[in-house]
């Protein structure tokens, strides 16, 4: 019969072996298990574009320098009327510009007065009458607008109005005929680069929501 106390080293040597392997299990966290970084080690899962409060509007730095007073103007107006987009406003004042610039080459007022100011407007029919008495006519061929730059604002924060100032360079051919339908000038052919300064305005915060030629400097 073997003695207890060989018995007793035999279980010992067992439970050792056993603590050992369990060890070296436990103890390397291997297979699919991973290592739980503490707290402050954690990566930030704040997304790279994460839009800082208070920080540069690209919609208005895109088109004036950042914290010039065309910025700021811009800035107040989008305040008072959170839906305005400097980027919708250009792109609408381009086109606009090709409406009302062959609208005018044409003679045809009545479809464009309502984008233009009524002194803009009576500018604009005192020169078609002149050309007309002239027995003049002029056929415009509009090729498309190169530039297109936002260039000045203005704002009062009192009575809410608005203007902001486009320049615009275009490409088009034109000749003017007279009443025998001769060419007086131009060429039909040659493209001419047409540069325009345009001043549109509105009222922010009103109900209407269109912008109005104000002004012209060709």
């Amino acid at each position: 019969m073997e003695s207890p106390v060989i018995q007793l080293l035999v279980l010992a040597g067992i439970a050792v072996f056993l603590i050992l392997r369990l060890k070296s299990v436990l103890g390397t966290r291997e297979g699919f298990e991973k290592p739980i970084a503490p707290p402050a080690e954690r990566p930030s899962k704040r997304p790279e574009f994460e839009v800082i409060e208070g920080g540069p509007d690209q919609d208005i730095t895109d088109y004036v320098p950042e914290g010039s007073a065309q910025a700021e103007d811009l800035a107040a107006m989008k305040k008072v009327e959170p839906s305005f987009q400097v980027r919708d406003f250009v792109q609408g004042a381009r086109g606009a510009y090709e409406m009302i610039l062959m609208a005018f080459e044409r003679g045809e007022l009545d479809d464009i007065q309502p984008y233009l100011a009524p002194d803009v407007f009576d500018s604009f029919v005192t020169a078609v009458a002149h050309r007309e008495d002239q027995g003049l006519t002029i056929e415009a061929d509009f090729i498309g607008v190169r530039e297109t730059t936002l260039t000045d604002t203005s704002y009062d924060s009192v009575t809410g109005e608005a203007q902001i100032t486009m320049r615009f360079v275009a490409e088009m051919t034109s000749v003017v005929r007279n009443s025998a339908g001769e060419i007086v000038e131009g060429d039909p052919k040659a493209i001419k680069r047409q540069k325009d300064t345009w001043v549109f305005g509105r009222t922010m915060g009103s109900s209407d929501p269109n912008w109005f030629l104000v002004a012209t400097d060709a």
